[in-house]
């Protein structure tokens, strides 16, 4: 995969788990890796803005350092062991929101972020430009069926949680242990019906204003910072 900005490079090279095939940097990004004394693991060769940008494409916002790596291995489901939070998506498609949403994931310490096969998108540089830094740590778990996974969860005695805007109930109020692992749908369509069937229960986050509803990886945010804080009582 490729990755660029600084930093999402730059927290990939200090993984050790990462493996590098090429780093391309200008000079000024060069000058920064040194002052910032990353451990470098494979030399940066010199680039000129036009030679990254013929990598990432015009509208990638590259910084002047793009580097070439394998993907992170990721854990199977059956390997997960949740003692307090995970977060799983439901056909989340855009990776601008899958990137955000796992930043918000790494600052609120969710232990995975699970998400399917199909209809997600890959760990691409614009989904790891969009996490700033977090694809390094959070592990992120594909699944072919999620209600298959959710069941799975569930013999772990996860607690599992739909978030949908007709929820049932507020989720502020609902009785909530760790393990938990929170379900959050795709703009537009939420849940789907096969998913919500798997949840112990559907909450909405209640919202005081004349919008009730929020940008899917801003109410992720808020839904962790909800939920987090009642696990952690």
């Amino acid at each position: 995969m490729i990755l660029y900005g600084w930093h999402s490079v730059k927290a990939a090279l200090e993984n050790p788990a990462r493996k590098f095939h090429r780093l391309l940097a200008t000079e000024n990004a060069v000058h920064r890796l040194a002052e910032s004394g990353v451990a470098l693991p494979v030399a940066p060769t010199l680039a000129d803005p036009e030679e990254i940008e013929a990598l990432v494409g015009p509208e990638a916002v590259h910084q002047g350092i793009v580097a070439e790596a394998d993907a992170l291995e990721a854990p199977a489901i059956e390997e997960l062991a949740p003692t307090r939070l995970v977060l799983v998506l439901d056909q989340i498609t855009d990776p601008h929101n899958v990137g955000a949403i796992l930043r918000s994931a790494a600052a609120f310490a969710v232990e995975a972020v699970i998400t399917t096969t199909r209809h997600s998108p890959e760990a691409s540089g614009v989904l790891a430009k969009a996490a700033s830094a977090a694809l390094e740590h959070v592990p992120l778990v594909t699944v072919p069926n999620l209600a298959r996974a959710l069941e799975t969860l569930k013999d772990k005695n996860v607690f599992v949680i739909g978030l949908d805007s007709s929820g049932d109930t507020d989720l502020a109020t609902v009785p909530l242990r760790a393990p938990l692992a929170l379900v959050v749908g795709a703009e537009g369509k939420g849940l789907r019906h096969l998913t919500r069937s798997h949840c112990d229960a559907v909450a909405r986050i209640a919202l005081p204003g004349r919008i009730k509803s929020l940008n899917v990886s801003n109410a992720t945010a808020l839904a962790l910072f909800v939920a987090g804080g009642r696990i952690d009582q």
